[in-house]
């Protein structure tokens, strides 16, 4: 086993680096790669880590703690705000339940109802690190699914609170090493219940007027220093100062730290804390997901494989069927259900906390505690394959009812001469063009939130995917002359262009590419002319530049035009050696030559139009016919 702490280090960050980019390979995603790694260096494979670990998952912990700062930091007062249905309801019902359902089942199974309530209580909840960061990679989290479950997660966290208030009340004589009546297991606080509960309501009113009167005003003092490090180090105090006050009066850190986060959330200097702290969030969460892989005690799974595995069984199915019956009745259709309870059907990392805490407090048994910790690592590191199976073999037969891919719209406008598919910056743009000179489109986007916010401005925007050919039909593609494509779904624009000439070849299409290679994939579909989307507004530029550079107006916009004018016949004759990589390297070698004589060639004509144009102005004849 390697000692020392750069030794340690490097067997972590190695086994990251060979791990995760092989498990992203595989479609197994970012937190499984981790906990894999971590399964590989642990106890049980190579034994590269050991005792330590336990150290590690206390410091990779603070990974949670910045991850709900950074999810703080996106969310605005006033949208918790309408959440609080969502928070409140959904996910106190969850806890509620889940906790009843899972001690019932601990005491049917013959463990005393005070151990009963704690394992129900600390195996409601959820893992708030593997949840977040699946709707982040997944761009989930703007999905009605996704809103639910960061709802659950929220009150989840909070709940913490009031179970770790509890545990000690459910103490069993023998058990283990009971506190003394009233103690508190807040880090330095001793103190009777209401005047934890004022602790409480004036730390967490302390971190939101801090916030709002305090942190801001410094954040702008440090910002005029320029100083990136410096404001790195500022925000560090922040989330540490942050976690040390929590976890002195007993409360979640990660709780503390999502509060600021809220707060600071409509500063200016938000995108900057997000940028800085972003990396370091990363780095610490792989860490924590790697120390979850080499803390489980596979030799307890093989001394009692039915057990775990049983329990394991019954910990994901129980908690499946709840989060399905609760997403029934809040509404969401089954496409959506499901997600919510593929997303939440594990343990979570305040479970290693809460059973420690359970132990301490003779309330479970050290060996039920070891058992119980097995049982939440192995569902959350099931928790990516089945997140896995659920993307690829459950959603793909409910794609037409997905919340964000709801039911197209009725299409009750009449006929127009253009369909604009896609009403985002792009779209918007063109269609508002065609509009200032008389023309009218019909438009479609398939993001409801988008579709919202611009039917606020008079706009009216009908939902669907123009890929199929149901809605480009009820759109009046028929009759119309032109379809724009500008969605900026690069495999989806593909489709829809395919699905166009296929079924409605006498309808133009203009398609928006991301960029080169995309454009010859809208070739391949037929697309009858292809706009790379930020060709335009980069040669507009490059022309500003040549100006800026001391050319005057009429040189740098023929060098703009000729360059346009070759990239874009270039990009022609390029599409014919596409998928041959050597000719097409060759070819673009040869384009490169052949625009620099056509520049050069261009300059010279220009300078002797100068120079005519200046010996007209000097000749004797001009100045007679001016004076005439």
């Amino acid at each position: 086993m390697f000692s020392g702490f750069f030794a340690q280090a490097f067997v972590y960050l190695l086994a990251a680096v060979v791990a995760v980019p092989l498990a992203k390979r595989l479609g197994l995603g970012f937190a499984l790669g981790y906990i894999i790694a971590g399964i590989a260096i642990g106890p049980f494979v190579f034994g590269l880590v050991g005792e330590e670990g336990q150290d590690v998952m206390h410091f990779a912990e603070f990974g949670v703690v910045l991850m709900l700062f950074l999810v703080g930091l996106e969310l605005e007062p006033s949208l918790l705000w309408r959440m609080r249905v969502s928070i409140l309801g959904l996910g106190g019902s969850q806890v509620l339940i889940s906790a009843g359902v899972i001690g019932g089942i601990a005491y049917l199974l013959g463990q005393p109802w005070q151990t009963a309530t704690a394992i129900g209580l600390i195996l409601a909840l959820s893992s708030t690190a593997i949840v977040l960061q699946t709707l982040k990679e997944r761009s989930w989290m703007g999905a009605p699914a996704g809103r639910a479950g960061f709802s659950v997660l929220l009150f989840q966290d909070v709940a913490v609170i009031p179970i770790l208030a509890l545990l000690p009340f459910l103490a069993i004589q023998g058990v283990g090493p009971e506190l003394a009546d009233g103690a508190s297991h807040g880090a330095g606080l001793e103190l009777a219940g209401w005047q934890r509960a004022l602790v409480v309501l004036g730390v967490v009113g302390g971190i939101i007027l801090s916030g709002r009167f305090l942190v801001r005003p410094a954040f702008r003092w440090i910002a005029s220093s320029r100083s990136v490090e410096l404001f790195i180090a500022t925000a560090f105090t922040l989330v540490v100062g942050i976690t040390l006050a929590m976890e002195y009066v007993g409360l979640s850190p990660a709780l503390g730290t999502f509060v600021a986060g809220v707060v600071l959330a409509e500063s200016e200097f938000r995108h900057e804390l997000e940028s800085n702290i972003e990396p370091f969030k990363g780095l610490l969460l792989g860490l924590f997901f790697i120390a979850v892989g080499s803390s489980i005690d596979f030799n307890l799974v093989i001394a009692q494989p039915a057990l775990v595995l049983g329990l394991v069984a019954a910990l994901i199915v129980s908690k499946f069927v709840v989060l399905l019956i609760l997403g029934r009745i809040f509404r969401l259709n089954l496409a959506d259900n499901l997600m919510f309870a593929f997303l939440l059907a594990q343990g979570g990392e305040f479970a290693f906390l809460l059973f420690s805490f359970a132990t301490q407090s003779g309330v479970i048994s050290a060996d039920l505690s070891n058992i119980l910790i097995a049982v939440v690592v192995l569902t959350m590191i099931l928790t990516p394959v089945l997140i896995m199976f659920y993307d690829r073999v459950v959603r793909p037969r409910f794609i037409d009812c997905m919340s964000g891919d709801q039911q197209d719209d009725e299409i009750d406008a009449p006929p127009s001469p253009v369909i604009v598919a896609g009403y985002g910056r792009f779209g918007q743009v063109v269609s508002r063009l065609l509009a200032a000179d008389g023309i009218e489109s019909t438009l479609l986007d398939h993001d409801s939130r988008q579709i919202e916010l611009t039917g606020r401005f008079g706009y009216k925007v009908f939902y669907g995917d123009a890929s199929r050919v149901q809605l480009l039909k009820a759109a009046g593609a028929d009759e119309a002359k032109l379809l724009v494509v500008a969605i900026d779904d690069k495999r989806k624009a593909e489709q829809m262009v395919a699905a166009a000439r296929q079924y409605f070849p006498n309808l133009k299409i203009l398609a928006r590419a991301y960029d080169r290679s995309h454009a010859y994939s809208l070739m391949d579909a037929s697309a009858d002319v292809i706009t790379r989307e930020t060709f335009g507004s980069a040669l507009i530029m490059g022309e500003e530049a040549l100006k800026l550079l001391g050319y005057d107006e009429v040189r740098a916009y023929r060098v703009m035009r000729t360059f346009k004018r070759h990239d874009e016949e270039g990009l022609e004759k390029l599409y014919e050696v596409w998928g041959d990589e050597q000719a097409y390297g060759l070819k673009i070698r040869e384009s490169v030559e052949q625009l620099e004589q056509v520049l050069r060639a261009d300059n010279e004509e220009l300078d002797d139009e100068y120079r005519d144009a200046m010996e007209l102005l000097q000749s004797a004849e001009f100045r007679r016919l001016k004076e005439e």
